[in-house]
């Protein structure tokens, strides 16, 4: 039988094997959320691709807003698809950690205290 820190490795290790395959097979293509956002706006039709330069416009005036550190997964286009390999990387590594620190805390306040006897 396999222990914890085995499973934990290769958990590790096929999450970020999936990531780094998955950006060449990801699609370019707005779908979902941004496509009905661009459909709204009027910059897609409901069928067919997406334009050349369709950007989403925002309304922030007077609004909460961030700039994302890593943007549609990548780190620019300067680094192609390295980029996208990269962010996969550091996102999954800290999804994990959180996930792991959680589960950390979790433990402690579940953790019975001890009795003096």
């Amino acid at each position: 039988m396999m222990d914890n820190k085995t499973f934990i490795l290769a958990g590790i290790v096929i999450a970020l094997l999936i990531g780094g395959v998955a950006v060449f097979f990801a699609s370019g293509d707005p779908d979902g959320l941004e496509s009905t956002a661009l459909v709204v706006q009027g910059q897609k039709e409901l069928t067919g691709s997406t334009p050349e330069g369709a950007e989403i416009h925002e309304d922030l005036t007077g609004k909460f807003s961030y700039e994302s550190p890593m943007p549609d997964y990548s780190l620019g286009e300067s680094m192609g698809s390295t980029g996208g390999i990269v962010a996969i990387a550091v996102g999954t590594i800290l999804a994990f950690l959180v996930v792991l620190g959680l589960a950390y805390g979790l433990k402690l306040i579940n953790k019975p205290a001890k009795q003096n006897q």
